[in-house]
């Protein structure tokens, strides 16, 4: 935290200094004063580059306070570090020791190839750009450098887009073998939904989870924001994985103007597929990798509007109190939210085991990231009940859908199978990064060099598409 110094201090008179931090430029990636102000109901960060001129970019927008949405932080250091203090945040990740968080989950990108060339990329993949995919021995020190820094991560294949392997079962095999619990594809689906012989190969290996690219539910937001219809594919990628019991996270990225009205359609069909779907991920549109042009006000979606409009867009089946701010990474980074599907269809949000952890009031240590890890391991596998109960239970539902849950083995039946998350996560780019929030980042990308770099700061793009740390645009401060 620094000092707010009269040279750069340009509160207008309708604004409220709320805190001091620091960015970079979006122009030259230059380490710069920062502040969060508020104007009316909005958050902006406003910014001065003394080659570039000046910056200001919302971040906020309306309730719930930005000032209340939050906790008592106390820092914890990355159980190791490979790299040291040198130059100073964003430049010296690596994990360094000024970072504040254990990571929760780490990216592994095991290829540069993707099957779409997506208008919208936070890696900015094109045809030129796609090179050797590393090989398994390459993919091994990978894990073994997280295991020797810090344990059993969370662990998210991605890329690229990693079906395009076919050796992507064997990865996902290597990695349990190595210890890790929980891993992760994430993938557009094009492959899950095309080959059920796929998924049932990447079941066996053990595959855990599919976070999958899903922004809405017809092919028009599909055709706008990805390039081509692609609901068909999505849905067939569902059925697949729901029948080799891997559970599926949809993962929406919200682009103003064309989905941001989809939100409580989505939640709808995604609560028709509980307990296949297991929750649904919201990502504000970021401007890191590709994007059609530089942001202005009107092209960002705000954390609390994702949360005002789950309960506008669902007619109050889900509502605002019933989501919490993180105690992981930055409270302005995220929300999160647990509901468990009634037998008359409405969603009742409930205090997991997780309790401890999301909406705290002090931030915890190392303990922190591990109760993520364990929440996310829990909440996002196919339910662990056996199938006959799952399908005495819809049996019985179909027969009386005012059935009692009363009894405490169907209560519970319920409530470990028929649960859905719902959360959202407000990535960072050139514009509107706050290096107070990128220090308390817990999701992490392993470069291939084997550093541990935060997923904003290495996904980080100039205005001029140069990137901080991905491919050979890396930039030193």
């Amino acid at each position: 935290m620094i000092s707010a110094g009269k040279e750069w201090c340009f509160v207008a008179p309708d604004e409220k200094l709320l805190n001091c931090t620091e960015s970079v430029c979006p122009e030259c990636f230059q380490r710069i004063p920062a502040q969060n102000v508020r104007r009316g109901n909005d958050v902006y960060l406003n910014k001065e580059c003394p080659d570039h001129g000046r910056f200001s970019t919302v971040i906020w927008r309306g309730e719930p306070a930005y000032e209340s949405w939050g906790y008592s932080k106390k820092t914890s250091s990355p159980v190791a570090c490979a790299t040291e203090i040198n130059k100073g945040c964003p430049f010296d990740c690596g994990l360094c020791p000024d970072h504040h968080q254990q990571p929760c989950g780490v990216l592994l990108e095991v290829t540069s190839r993707c099957n779409l060339a997506c208008p919208v990329c936070f890696a900015g993949i094109t045809e030129d750009s796609a090179g050797k995919d590393p090989d398994l021995s390459v993919i091994e020190v990978w894990y073994r450098t997280l295991l020797a820094s810090g344990g059993s991560f969370t662990i998210q294949l991605s890329g690229g887009e990693p079906t395009i392997r076919n050796d992507l079962p064997e990865i996902v095999a290597l990695g349990h073998k190595l210890g890790f619990d929980f891993i992760q594809v994430n993938s557009n689906g094009l492959r899950l939904g095309k080959e059920p012989e796929y998924v049932e190969k990447l079941k066996k290996a053990g595959l855990d989870c599919v976070f999958l690219q899903f922004d809405g539910t017809n092919d028009k937001i599909y055709e706008q924001i990805r390039g081509t219809a692609l609901l068909e594919l999505k849905e067939a990628a569902i059925r697949h994985c729901a029948e080799n019991e891997i559970g599926v996270v949809l993962v929406s990225t919200l682009v103003p103007g064309i989905n941001t009205d989809n939100i409580g359609d989505l939640i709808n069909y995604a609560v028709q597929k509980i307990p296949d779907v297991r929750a649904v991920h919201f990502q504000p549109m970021g401007y890191l990798g590709r994007y059609p042009k530089a942001p202005r006000d009107e092209d960002r979606f705000t954390i609390p509007e994702v949360i005002r409009a789950l309960e506008s867009q669902t007619g109050g089946k889900v509502k605002m109190a019933n989501f919490l701010p993180p105690a992981g990474e930055n409270a302005h980074c995220s929300f999160h939210g647990n509901f468990i599907l009634m037998p008359d269809g409405t969603l009742k949000s409930w205090v997991s085991d997780l309790s401890g952890y999301y909406g705290a009031k002090t931030e915890p240590s190392r303990e922190g990231s591990t109760h993520a890890r364990n929440f996310m391991a829990k909440q996002w596998s196919a339910p662990k009940a056996r199938p006959q109960s799952i399908q005495r239970l819809k049996e019985a539902q179909e027969v009386n859908p005012e059935i009692d849950v009363s009894s405490l083995s169907d209560f519970l039946e319920r409530v470990n199978t028929y649960t859905l998350s719902i959360s959202g996560m407000a990535f960072q780019d050139a514009w509107n990064l706050d290096l107070e929030r990128l220090r308390d980042c817990h999701i992490s990308i392993v470069s291939p060099d084997r550093r541990i770099v935060p997923f904003c700061a290495y996904n980080l793009t100039s205005r001029t598409g140069q990137a901080l740390y991905r491919g050979k645009g890396r930039v030193h401060g």
